[in-house]
Parts: structure tokens; C-alpha cells; sequence
């Protein structure tokens, strides 16, 4: 129940920030909406304001917005045609398909910043104090200990924690002697370095090397607002980066395909974070909406991105692709994104059924 609840607080302002991208940017261009959904399917609940009826649909996976003369088939009267859809310039079209996408960006990149600004930003520290100790590793059965402030190394001073890579690296396998300061005490460790591989966050191997398997401790640094939101666009930018890096990684088979989750995997990741505290699940949040954007983006026919692309074929040809050429390539996209869901989901209950 708590992933439920905490599914819906995470994708329902996400699906509506969306939605309210594409809804805002017709307004603006004179583009009368004819509904604004949140959900698919049967209408669960309705109003009425203006020229806008204001959905609550039955499926909560995702929303949508329907605009007047929207379809190249919609019968659009002469006097109206100022505020149908397809009447206007291309890039006003585009600029309102992809307003969707962008409003998820920016969302992120608020949450973020409101994120950074409330809590600061972690950093490591420049002295060479632990911040944590792997499990079974070297430095686990020495005895060392986080924050212990690491001294020298085999009788070389260190000054930071740069020093304590390069010094274990140099002991060639060998034991290393290390002072450390642990309180008021002053310590003699001697550690076994073992080989082991550096790994980034797709399992790649980066590189092999000696370890003691320890990790330089952070600390929090209150910044300004403005340091915050630039810390947040910068965040929001590096995982835009490794969400698209993480497609090509999956094409590439360095991330198993097995790893795509859906509803359920996300539902289920939503509860952790909310258990694990509000900050946890307005950083999952964040990361959702990055998806949700980039998702959004890729040229694939019925969603944002595939629109974009038949604009961009209107433009080069001066005239629409035929409604038929369309129809059939918007049908080739809505199999590509059902086969997907239907994969996703058989992950999900996999996930579930090894969990059990």
C-alpha cells in the first residue's frame, strides 16, 4: 500500500507537469484545447471550463491533451481555423509538442535545486578522512574504521586522499603500514591491498588496481539559491547524460535488457525512497521526470518526439505526410511502445517472483 501511495504522489504531478507543458503552449499560441486528461481510457471524473473539459481518466499511466483540428482528418470550420492546431506555422506546432518534454526538465531541474538549496550539496572532504569501509574488504578485517583520519602511509605522510590511492597503488600488493588518527588515539593498521576493478555505474570495467576497498568521507556545504539552481541544471544535465548513455549501454548488451523495469519496479522503488525519507523520493522524483522528458524525445511515431520528426519531413517537403503515411507509421510506434510495456512488465513480475 505504502508503494501505491507513493507511486501516485511520484508520477501523477509528473504526468501532469507534462501535460501542462503541452496545455500552457497552445494556450498561448490561440490553440483552443478540447481536454486535458490525466489518464487514460473510461473518464473517471469531469469538468467542464470554458472551451477545456478536465479529465480524470481510469488508467493513471500517463495523460494526455486534445486540441482543436489536432488530426489532419479533424473537420475544422473556415472561421475557426485560428484556433486549430494543424493551421498553425510548424514551429509553433513543435514548440507545443515539445513543451511537454521541456516542462519535465525544468521540473527536475527545480526539484533539484529546491533539493540543494534546503539540504547543500555533498562534496568530499580534503583531508584524507574514511567515510566508509566495504564490507569483507581489506580495510574491513585490518579493523579501519569510517572517519578515521588517515596519517601516512608505510611512513609517507598524506596530506589528502588523492595521496592514499597513489600510495596504495604503489605498495605492488604488498602490506601496508597505516597511522591513523581515530579520536584522541593514534593507531598503527596494516592492511593487505587487493587487486580489484574499478567500476562505473554500468558495470564497466574503468580500471584494476590495488584497494583496501575504503571510500573518502563528504560533507555538506550550504550554498545560495542561485549556486543551488545552477548545481540542480547541472545535475539535471549529468543525468540526462547517463539516461541516454544508459539506452546505448543496454543496445550495446553491457546492461542487461533485464534491467528495464515498469509500473511495478517503479511503484516498488518509490516505497523505498519514501521510507527512506522525503528527500530520497524527491530525488527519485527528479530522476523520474529526466526520463519521462528523454523518454519523450525519442523519434519514435505517437510520441512527442515521432511528432517532431513529422514536422521536420513537413517542413523539408513543404507539405504534411499523407494521413495514410501517418496512420501506418503511428501504428508501427504504438506496437514498438506496447511490445515495450508488455516487456517492462514482464520484468516486473521476473523481479517479483525472484524477490519472493
Amino acid at each position: 500500500m505504502n508503494s501505491i501511495f507513493a507511486f501516485i504522489l511520484v508520477l501523477g504531478p509528473l504526468i501532469f507537469i507534462h501535460e501542462f507543458g503541452h496545455f500552457l503552449c497552445a494556450k498561448l499560441f490561440g490553440i483552443r484545447v478540447l481536454k486535458f486528461s490525466l489518464g487514460f481510457g473510461p473518464k473517471v471524473f469531469g469538468r467542464t471550463f470554458g472551451d477545456t473539459e478536465y479529465l480524470i481518466s481510469a488508467f493513471p499511466l500517463g495523460g494526455y491533451v486534445k486540441m482543436y483540428g489536432e488530426s489532419l482528418t479533424d473537420e475544422v470550420d473556415r472561421g475557426q481555423e485560428g484556433f486549430s492546431f494543424s493551421h498553425k506555422a510548424i514551429w509553433q506546432r513543435c514548440l507545443v509538442v515539445f513543451a511537454g518534454p521541456f516542462f519535465n526538465l525544468v521540473f527536475a531541474v527545480l526539484l533539484f535545486s529546491i533539493i540543494f538549496a534546503v539540504m547543500g550539496i555533498s562534496q568530499p572532504v580534503k583531508e584524507a578522512r574514511i567515510g566508509a569501509v566495504t564490507i569483507d574488504s581489506p580495510a574491513a578485517k585490518a579493523g579501519l574504521a569510517p572517519n578515521d583520519l588517515i596519517l601516512s602511509i608505510n611512513g609517507t605522510p598524506v596530506q589528502q586522499w588523492t595521496d592514499v590511492a597513489s600510495l596504495i597503488r604503489l605498495s605492488a600488493g604488498n602490506p601496508a603500514t597505516l597511522t591513523v588518527q581515530r579520536g584522541d588515539q593514534t593507531l598503527t593498521i596494516i592492511g593487505q591491498p587487493k587487486m580489484e576493478q574499478d567500476k562505473n555505474i554500468f558495470g564497466e570495467i574503468i580500471d584494476t588496481r590495488y584497494m583496501l576497498g575504503i571510500r573518502v568521507a563528504d560533507e555538506l556545504i550550504r550554498i545560495s539559491p542561485m549556486a543551488a539552481l545552477q548545481a540542480g541544471t547541472l545535475h539535471t544535465w549529468a543525468l540526462i547524460k547517463i539516461t541516454l548513455l544508459g539506452i546505448v549501454k543496454i543496445i550495446q548488451k553491457v546492461v542487461p535488457a533485464s534491467e528495464l523495469g515498469g509500473p511495478i519496479r517503479i511503484a516498488q522503488i518509490a516505497g523505498q525512497q519514501m521510507a527512506a525519507g522525503w528527500v530520497n523520493l524527491l530525488h527519485f522524483a527528479g530522476l523520474l521526470s529526466v526520463s519521462l522528458g528523454v523518454l519523450n524525445l525519442f523519434p519514435i511515431p505517437i510520441l512527442d518526439g515521432g511528432h517532431l520528426v513529422f514536422f521536420g519531413v513537413e517542413a523539408l517537403r513543404r507539405k504534411p505526410l499523407s494521413v495514410e503515411t501517418r496512420e501506418r507509421l503511428q501504428m508501427v510506434g504504438m506496437v514498438l511502445l506496447v511490445s515495450l510495456m508488455l516487456f517492462v512488465f514482464y520484468n516486473d513480475f521476473l523481479f517479483l517472483g525472484n524477490r519472493g
